[in-house]
């Protein structure tokens, strides 16, 4: 009874910060500059992670590029450099944590600790609507999605906790993606995304400080809508959106 009390003396400051989130949708959001500082990419060497990479080349940030393709890693720091942007590369294996920390040693010598000393950094996680929906045939697939989701919102909230306010987190979750990960994907939702379209979304969360990107942004309206929904309902509304696909077969490389 108590429990319920207190949440009903929350009601007023529940109606001002709804009405503080409806009037910053109006107001744009002064974009940070990352001119000078140091910005880590895994995956760096194709699709997303390559494509963000040119975008912070052209910000003038001082990049540290690492992907397990050599080949593909080498070619990404080239278009870099000729953007005017300092470039360090590094082939890691992010599966391996002994690479990760030998590379780390190499780089920034440490991660969050660094980042929660100073109060200062912006920690970026890429996961997937499929981390907020699960979608029936790709089991591995949105597991993990759903720990990087998890990962993101725990980390947010330790920040909090610790009262870091200097430390950003921003949490991708697009829809399926053109990167060739997944063959013949549709979905009612909308056309496939190609990744420049991602990587715009992006660049613009990460600079805006957003916690989570949603692509499309109906995403996250299907998200609440699945906790408060009846289940059998659920289940006819997820036949509507008829998500379909071939097979997971694996990333391409795009051609140049």
């Amino acid at each position: 009874m108590k429990f319920l009390l207190d949440i009903l003396l929350l009601l007023p400051l529940l109606i001002v910060c709804s009405l503080e989130s409806f009037v910053k949708l109006f107001i744009p959001k002064r974009r940070k500059s990352v001119t000078g500082e140091i910005v880590l990419i895994t995956g760096a060497g194709h699709g997303i992670g390559r494509l963000t990479a040119y975008e912070f080349a052209k910000l003038k940030s001082k990049l540290v590029l690492w992907d397990i393709n050599k080949h593909g890693l080498e070619e990404t720091a080239a278009k870099c450099k000729g953007l005017g942007a300092k470039v360090h590369t590094f082939v890691v294996d992010c599966s391996n944590r002994e690479d990760i920390y030998s590379s780390a040693k190499k780089t920034t010598k440490a991660f969050l600790p660094a980042m929660t000393k100073n109060n200062h950094g912006h920690i970026v996680t890429v996961a997937s609507a499929a981390g907020h929906v699960s979608v029936p045939f790709l089991l591995a697939y949105c597991s993990s999605k759903f720990a990087a989701v998890g990962f993101h919102k725990t980390l947010t909230d330790e920040l909090a906790a610790l009262q870091i306010t200097g430390v950003k987190t921003t949490c991708l979750c697009p829809n399926f993606v053109n990167t060739g990960f997944i063959k013949n994907p549709s979905t009612s939702l909308g056309p496939t995304l190609e990744p420049e379209e991602v990587v715009n979304r992006l660049m613009h969360g990460i600079l805006t400080e957003q916690k989570m990107i949603f692509i499309p942004s109906s995403i996250a309206f299907l998200t609440t809508l699945e906790r408060i929904l009846p289940e059998r309902f659920l289940a006819v509304l997820k036949r509507k959106i008829s998500v379909k696909f071939d097979a997971v077969i694996g990333y391409k490389m795009k051609a140049q």
